[in-house]
C-alpha cells in the first residue's frame, strides 16, 4: 500500500484578510495561479458567487506528458475568512485533502496551504512520488508563491 504524503506552503501577503479571502476562495482565480504546463482548466459551473461547503468543482489537468485527466473536488469545509478545505472526489490521486488557512498578521495575511495526498498503484505510486509527483507539486506551489507576490507585492515586516 502506498503512503500518504504531505506538503506545506506558507506565504505572507501584504493585503487585508478580506482581499486574501476574496481572491483565494474564488475558484476562477485558481487557473491564474497554476502553471500553464499543468493544463489546468475549470470545466464546471460554480453554482453561486461565493464558495460553500458541498460545492463541486470539475477540472481537466494534464500533469504528465500532456495527457488530459478529469479531476473533481468538493469544498468540504468553509469557515469564512479563516480556512476552507477541498477534497478530491474523482481524479489522479487515491486521496487529496487540501487545507487553505488565512491568519491576519501585522501588515498582511499569512496564508498556509497543507496538502495530504496519496498516489495510486502501491509501491509504484511511491516511486512515482519520489521521482515526479513531489517535485511537480512543489514547483506548482513555488509558481503560486511567485505569481501571488507579483500580483500583491512582497511582504515587509512592519
Amino acid at each position: 500500500m502506498s503512503k500518504v504524503y504531505s506538503l506545506k506552503s506558507v506565504q505572507t501577503i501584504p493585503i487585508s484578510l478580506s482581499q486574501a479571502w476574496d481572491f483565494f476562495s474564488s475558484p476562477d482565480n485558481l487557473q491564474h495561479i497554476t502553471p500553464q504546463h499543468v493544463g489546468f482548466v475549470i470545466r464546471s459551473k460554480h453554482h453561486g458567487e461565493k464558495m460553500y461547503a458541498g460545492q463541486i468543482i470539475e477540472y481537466t489537468v494534464k500533469p504528465i506528458l500532456g495527457v488530459p485527466l478529469y479531476w473533481m473536488t468538493e469544498i468540504t469545509h468553509v469557515h469564512e475568512g479563516k480556512y476552507f478545505v477541498d477534497e478530491q472526489r474523482f481524479g489522479p490521486y487515491s486521496m487529496w485533502h487540501h487545507q487553505h488557512h488565512f491568519t491576519e498578521v501585522s501588515g498582511g495575511v499569512e496564508m498556509t496551504d497543507i496538502v495530504h495526498y496519496k498516489i495510486p498503484f502501491w509501491f509504484i505510486g511511491d516511486i512515482a512520488n519520489t521521482i515526479i509527483v513531489k517535485q511537480q507539486l512543489k514547483k506548482i506551489f513555488d509558481f503560486r508563491y511567485k505569481i501571488v507576490e507579483e500580483k500583491f507585492g512582497r511582504y515587509k515586516l512592519i
